[in-house]
């Protein structure tokens, strides 16, 4: 059988070992690499129907895998007005008056990306923004995507006029009198405001959905792990590849909740391994905590502000059982941990579950945002992959210490801030992602942060220096390591003959461009089961 795709004159990088292979062109057929070799006898393999492309000298890698995306949620949040450049208050009330001017009487207005930081020493409220919003029901997303800010109006057509308990952590933060501030943490807060604001039909959603898949595919992503399958996402993976529109392979962890039923996680063991071609459902996504911005992590001893001093689960307890019943069925777990005492909970949860045996199962924890020296070697020990975002920590912390996640941590939890290199050091698998949408998915760019640690504003100091990966490190924790993770790396992160086709072809060779140059390095082919997913328009 001809191949479906021949690439000549390439240089092929391996990252498992950082050097460029001997062979110059690569053949992939039946969604896998079907031969490497020299450009004359790769040339010879095809036949009438194989796409042919000189590649005159690019650097062909392993597909690049983002760790950590929502695409589906994502695609829905990142609706109406941009906030993520508005740096203070006053950014952002111009923002948000240009985008209510547009508003049809009646209309909500929806923003995205609002950082905790802009609002300086002002609280997070409602009332802190001034009167743009007076009429208008507004939802904002803060960054973290654990928060929304609602004005006084939206509340008011959700009914919230006042505090109220749920079963999991979650709240309604009101001043000192119960009046709400406009200020909702976690889910189920949130979702109050969330029901009375409208939302996209699924044409909109599907489409919205699309456009975000093309662009993470044109930025060189292969694959993805998506952390949740919330609301349609999984009938919109269905029906974008039904349509032949899904350019990325998807990984997806459905959520698990404290106040989920047994029969709920009944469910989740039996959906494991459903699916399409380039999406299955794999692992289940849970969370120990909330987020330090927000007040809603789990520490060991409480922040400058006397919070984040308690499980996202009421029962601790209870979570460890979950796990060890998914551990015995051979189902991966994800769990958001962010602090030092959920990140500690949880390898003591899976420390139990191998206890009592079971099958190999590889689980992970994301984010992982500050942690003491005694949980690094742990990872390694009990096969935990670290799943980590270091542009976070480029992009929301500073170097001095002076932004609301670092004054909130205070010393010496700062100080251990994305202990990326830290844990490679000792052993553990880092992988890496970008969370989207709390940052941007172009993965040259998460490997760049991950290897100098600045934010946009690259004149700005690193945050922890010492945390900062080598170049070959940060390209293995976007290929190498996330095929592991996914107990995919005999079949994936590699440029070998059977494995699948999934590849990232670029400009120039990721390991010589200089750390800060690396986001402009142009991605020139995407291929996914060894067809372009993005072809660049000068190739």
């Amino acid at each position: 059988m001809s191949p479906d795709l021949v690439l000549l004159s390439a240089r092929l990088l391996d990252p498992g070992t950082g050097r460029l292979l001997p062979q110059t062109a690569l053949a992939a057929a039946g969604g896998r690499i079907a031969a490497l070799g020299d450009d004359r006898g790769i040339r010879a393999l095809a036949g009438p129907g194989t796409e042919v492309i000189d590649l005159k000298g690019a650097v062909v890698t392993a597909g690049f895998t983002d760790g950590h995306l929502h695409p589906v949620s994502g695609a829905e949040r990142t609706t109406g007005v941009d906030l993520s450049g508005c740096h203070d208050l006053a950014a952002v009330r111009t923002a948000l008056a240009a985008a209510v001017a547009d508003l049809a009487p009646g209309d909500w207005l929806r923003g995205w990306g609002l950082d905790p930081n802009a609002f300086g020493d002002q609280p997070v409220a409602a009332a802190s923004l001034g009167p743009v919003l007076d009429g208008v029901p507004a939802l904002l997303d803060l960054f973290d995507a654990h928060s929304l800010l609602a004005s006084a109006r939206a509340l008011e057509l959700a009914g919230i006029d006042g505090p109220r308990s749920f079963e999991q952590r979650s709240e309604i933060v009101c001043d000192a009198d119960g009046r709400p501030t406009g200020l909702l943490l976690e889910d189920a807060a949130c979702e109050l405001v969330e029901a009375a604001a409208p939302k996209p039909t699924e044409a909109e959603l599907l489409e919205r959905a699309g456009r975000v898949l093309d662009r993470m595919a044109a930025a060189g992503l292969t694959g993805g792990h998506a952390m949740d399958a919330n609301g349609s996402s999984l009938a919109v993976y269905a029906a974008l590849e039904q349509r032949g529109d899904l350019p990325l392979r998807l990984r997806v962890a459905p959520w698990y909740q404290p106040d989920a039923t047994a029969e709920a996680l009944a469910e989740l063991i039996r959906q494991q391994g459903t699916g399409g071609r380039r999406w299955q459902v794999t692992g289940v996504k849970m969370f120990m905590d909330g987020t330090i911005d927000n007040g809603t992590a789990w520490l060991e001893l409480p922040d400058c502000h006397g919070e984040s001093t308690h499980s996202f689960w009421p029962d601790p307890a209870r979570y460890t059982e979950v796990v060890a019943e998914l551990h015995r069925a051979g189902v991966p777990t994800a769990t958001h941990a962010i602090g030092d005492a959920a990140v500690r909970h949880v390898l003591d949860a899976v420390e139990k579950a191998h206890a009592q045996g079971g099958p190999t199962v590889r689980h992970r924890i994301e984010h992982i945002e500050t942690v003491p020296d005694d949980t690094l070697a742990r990872f390694a020990r009990l096969g935990v992959t670290a799943s980590m975002q270091p542009t976070h920590c480029c992009e929301y912390t500073k170097a001095d210490h002076s932004d609301n996640w670092s004054r909130r941590l205070g010393e010496p939890r700062a100080s251990r801030a994305w202990r990326c290199r830290d844990l490679w050091d000792s052993g553990a698998r880092v992988v890496l992602g970008s969370d989207w949408p709390i940052a941007p998915f172009p993965p040259l760019a998460v490997m760049a942060g991950a290897r100098h640690r600045r934010p946009s504003d690259l004149s700005a100091p690193p945050h922890g220096p010492e945390q900062a990966l080598t170049p070959l490190q940060a390209l293995q924790g976007i290929t190498v390591n996330p095929a592991w993770a996914a107990g995919e790396d005999t079949e994936r992160g590699s440029l070998a003959e059977g494995h699948r086709a999934d590849l990232t072809v670029l400009a120039d060779n990721p390991l010589d461009v200089g750390d800060t140059d690396l986001p402009d390095v142009p991605v020139l082919l995407t291929v996914v089961d060894g067809r372009s997913a993005f072809r660049h328009t000068g190739l």
